[in-house]
């Protein structure tokens, strides 16, 4: 566990140190594209902050591969360099769609390839357990096709939604703290060296989102662009692949009796591998819906709109943050819900904990003008938002501004004209803007 923790804690620290030189280089390459229809943030913001994610995935691979323990997976496996290798790919299609805006037609078939150049140096899912009949056994083209498909659809899911500031690493960072404690536990507790790669990609996954996250959160200094969401959500179906078809279920001899006795009673077991969007449910949720409203609406699936899970949170009159908090609880509860359930599935407490948690946050999305007020001796440990209002002049309360939703959130902060040209954020064009 320590050296995984070391890992971690590496990736996070050189994605963390890189991304402010990245910003730096963004503006000067100009990879800020003009305000689109689509956005919620209301000035040019530098992306291309997947360069400093590539690096921290670079240096957690390099350090792991020195650790004493650590170093025996790239000896026993080679899906590590599978996963730099294909990783390597779908960054550099990622950059130059950050700064060129490619064709999504070329997107797609380059995330392909990606999946392709995966699957050739072994990062493949060979079998998969199926209730009721035992592991099947699949052909060279069907594990390839079946792990193309995976990839494409988390890499898309992670991309769609990645609208908000923060929004797509926070989410990505929990769904790999869940399955890290999944792959980690297969690992450690049965003895499956095959469960080894896959934790260690779920341990740079999260020092990659928590070395961005401090950039990212809102108002973001930069976002990660194509370059970074593409980038996870390619590790992430890679961490999945990586146990899915390689663990043999019957070899944690948890069951007495066959095999197909073995994979039905272990189901519970493999619903966040079977399924790797069972982590990333929201994404996935979104991405379905994207396409069935954009297909009903005589348009391409690739056609940007504004009728993602996050835009309509915004429209419904949540405050960005806590939009955002919303999408992270939601993800929290499916993966980690899941991964309780499959520790213990006959426990009717997690079943009870769930829908209790799922209440709460059905009565959160119903109080989208609720905001939460500290104490008045804790004010001081926290952000304005969160502070009482003290009354101002009817003049700076109309120009701080209007409406009950800015006065909800940001109407605690004193907020300063800024000449348009001078540093704020990515580019000042004027006041920072609340919203992405």
């Amino acid at each position: 566990m320590r050296e995984y923790l070391l890992t971690l804690c590496i990736t996070a620290a050189v994605t963390y140190l890189l991304t402010g030189p990245v910003r730096k280089f963004a503006i000067v390459a100009g990879a800020m594209p003009e305000i689109r229809a689509r956005d919620v943030h209301r000035e040019p913001t530098p992306r291309l902050g997947g360069i400093a994610m590539f690096f921290g995935l670079c240096a957690g691979l390099l350090v792991a591969d020195n650790l004493t323990n650590l170093h025996e997976v790239f000896e026993k496996s080679n899906e590590p360099r599978a996963l730099l290798s294909g990783a390597a790919l779908i960054w550099l299609i990622g950059v130059l769609d950050d700064k060129f805006e490619i064709d999504a037609l070329i997107k797609l078939g380059g995330q392909m390839i990606a999946a392709g150049v995966m699957v050739v140096q072994g990062l493949t899912i060979l079998w998969i357990p199926v209730p009721s009949v035992g592991n099947v056994a699949l052909t060279q083209w069907q594990g390839t096709l079946l792990t193309v498909a995976l990839v494409v659809i988390t890499i898309n899911a992670v991309n769609f939604v990645d609208g908000l500031d923060g929004l797509a690493a926070g989410m990505v960072c929990i769904a790999a703290a869940a399955f890290f404690m999944y792959a980690y536990r297969i690992w450690y507790s049965y003895g499956i060296e095959a469960a080894a790669p896959a934790t260690l990609f779920a341990s740079v996954l999260m020092g990659m989102c928590l070395g961005f996250l401090p950039h990212n959160m809102h108002p973001a200094r930069i976002f990660m662009g194509d370059s970074g969401s593409m980038l996870i959500g390619l590790v992430l179906a890679a961490g999945a692949i990586s146990v899915t078809g390689q663990v043999d279920p019957d070899a944690m001899q948890l069951f007495s009796g066959s095999e197909r006795s073995a994979v039905h009673q272990m189901v519970p077991v493999y619903i966040p591998l079977l399924m790797p969007l069972t982590i990333i449910a929201i994404p996935a949720a979104d991405l379905i819906l994207a396409i069935v409203r954009r297909t009903w609406r005589g348009q391409s699936p690739f056609a940007a709109d504004r009728g993602h899970l996050h835009h309509r949170l915004l429209e419904i009159g949540h405050s960005h943050s806590r939009a955002v908090l919303i999408m992270y609880f939601f993800s929290a509860l499916i993966g980690f819900g899941a991964l309780a359930y499959s520790v213990n599935s006959a426990s009717m407490w997690i079943v009870l904990g769930v829908v209790f948690l799922s209440a709460v946050g059905l009565v959160l999305l119903l109080l989208p003008r609720f905001t939460p007020r500290a104490p008045r001796w804790a004010e001081g440990f926290l952000p304005p938002r969160y502070r009482r209002r003290r009354a101002v002049p009817a003049a700076a309360g109309g120009a701080a501004g209007a409406g009950p939703e800015g006065a909800g959130e940001a109407g605690a902060e004193e907020r300063v004209p800024v000449a348009a040209g001078t540093a704020n954020g990515a580019t000042a064009l004027g006041a920072r803007s609340r919203t992405r």
